[in-house]
């Protein structure tokens, strides 16, 4: 039997990409899952897909980066459900530009700290009474392979995915021996909507959202402080021991990169 019957899973960003599909395979294996994103057009699809397959979920439309959405969300779930499980803080935003050309564009920085750290604070505080009261609880924060080993162009996105793990670090710390387990999940480039915006990527190896969705799967049946890759737990240790060395070799090698994929999108163009 999964470990995941019968548990109640909430997931944020879980309208489409990673949220969308790991919803569907956690409740193919007996979760019930409540479903946040803002667009509720999309999240009632997948809840619908859902309950075609004989599955259980619950929509909750907010933005939480709003605070008040973000506390109606909140509320909704604990009126709805006695018990909450796992929340997956899933949704995020990313941006792809360097320091010198955002040096004018502070909000780049606020708006992505908003939802991928402040918001998934948010709905992590006004959930965890529930999760003490009864117990145990599950909070999976979803960071990236980046905050491993270091690349330029997404300073923003990377403070706010390393201020979460701060978080989480210090959630486990401080409630672990109250039943709270914390995971983060660090994954390598996903093939998204959202990593689909950069057109550079379009010819880089990803990640499929099915692989990552199974990285979830594994977050709640497991519950390990940390899931990561090979090279992502090699880049830690490097990172920690020699961090300039280490920042410093890997730069030739992400401008590389970028050539290689930008010539391939030059090609296409001519061809």
């Amino acid at each position: 039997m999964s470990r995941l019957r019968g548990k109640t899973i909430v997931l944020t960003g879980s309208s489409s990409g990673i949220g969308a599909v790991a919803a569907q395979k956690m409740a193919r294996a007996g979760a019930r899952l409540c479903l946040v994103a803002r667009n509720e057009t999309q999240l009632r699809e997948v809840q619908q897909s859902i309950q075609r397959a004989g599955g259980e979920a619950w929509i909750y439309p907010a933005d939480l980066t709003v605070e008040d959405e973000a506390a109606a969300c909140a509320e909704a779930i604990l009126a709805e459900h006695a018990r909450v499980d796992v929340l997956i803080n899933n949704a995020a935003r990313s941006i792809r530009r360097p320091i010198v050309e955002a040096l004018d564009r502070l909000h780049d920085y606020q708006r992505t700290m908003q939802i991928n750290y402040l918001g998934a604070v948010s709905l992590t505080l006004k959930l965890l009474p529930r999760m003490l009261a009864q117990g145990h609880g599950q909070v999976v924060n979803i960071s990236t392979l980046s905050t491993q080993v270091p690349i330029p162009l997404f300073s923003a996105y990377l403070a706010s995915k390393s201020a979460l793990e701060s978080f989480s670090r210090s959630l486990q710390a401080e409630l672990g021996h109250q039943g709270i387990d914390v995971t983060v999940v660090h994954f390598p480039m996903v093939r998204t909507p959202m990593s689909s915006k950069t057109s550079i990527y379009k010819h880089m190896r990803m990640m499929d959202s099915d692989g990552a969705a199974d990285w979830l799967i594994r977050a709640v049946e497991k519950r390990p402080a940390r899931i990561a890759s090979p090279l992502g737990n090699v880049g830690s240790v490097i990172l920690a021991a020699v961090p300039g060395p280490a920042t410093r070799f890997t730069q030739p090698l992400f401008r590389l990169m970028d050539w290689r994929l930008k010539n391939k999108l030059k090609k296409e163009g001519v061809e």
